[in-house]
């Protein structure tokens, strides 16, 4: 039965309208996004088989074209929507932490960066720059590729770090395809890019590892 046929208590777009987005499924916001479903399946059971074919809603983001347009009724039009959506969660998150709120705890810093890395197929290093009251000035991807500590150029974090005027720094980087736990090349990085900021008096606050929804933080665990 198709959508517009079901009760209006029922629909997805009103009950978002009058419950809150909270209130539904992830089919049901998926529906919301497609707006129509294909032959034989509504948008919320497109949006199950949605779920269902990727295992989460982040293996559903992080999917690349090919794999998005391997299910029928997805295509360019629709992929092309959803990396729109997800730019525009990256930056309205960004405009909230550079709102000039502090990053004094990693939580608000880990919620960005979930997203900032969210279908992110190559390692990409990032850098964000600090003020005196740990307030965001900037955020920067640096380098992209394989990462090791001779591949990470510390001159170029520490001119980048001091055209910013920054007082300190937080590192961040993604493990695509493997756990948030740090190799030994990401450990001798870290070590390298700590003993290079010390020399300009820049403090290197924490170091992220982000692979999919898990997140590993070098502060927490003594790994600075």
């Amino acid at each position: 039965m198709p959508i517009l046929d079901w009760p209006m208590d029922r629909r997805p777009r009103e009950r978002l309208i009058h419950e809150g987005a909270s209130a539904l499924t992830d089919a049901e916001l998926l529906a919301i996004f497609l707006r129509i479903g294909v032959p034989g399946k509504d948008a919320v059971q497109l949006g199950q088989e949605m779920v269902h074919h990727f295992g989460s809603l982040q293996g559903l983001f992080g999917a690349s074209l090919r794999e998005f347009s391997a299910i029928n009724g997805l295509g360019p039009a629709k992929f092309a929507q959803l990396q729109a959506v997800m730019e525009l969660a990256r930056r309205a998150m960004l405009e909230e932490i550079k709102s000039g709120q502090a990053l004094g705890s990693p939580k608000a810093v880990k919620e960005y960066l979930r997203i900032l890395f969210r279908g992110h197929a190559c390692e990409s290093f990032h850098v964000l720059f600090l003020d005196v009251k740990n307030r965001l000035i900037e955020v920067r991807e640096m380098f992209r590729g394989t990462l090791t500590h001779t591949s990470v150029y510390p001159r170029e974090v520490v001119k980048a770090a001091l055209a910013c005027n920054a007082a300190s720094i937080m590192l961040a980087h993604n493990h695509p395809s493997g756990t948030p736990e740090p190799s030994e090349s990401d450990l001798l990085l870290t070590r390298a890019l700590v003993q290079a900021m010390a020399l300009v008096d820049i403090r290197i606050l924490d170091h992220f590892v982000v692979a999919g929804h898990q997140v590993h933080s070098f502060a927490e665990h003594g790994q600075l």
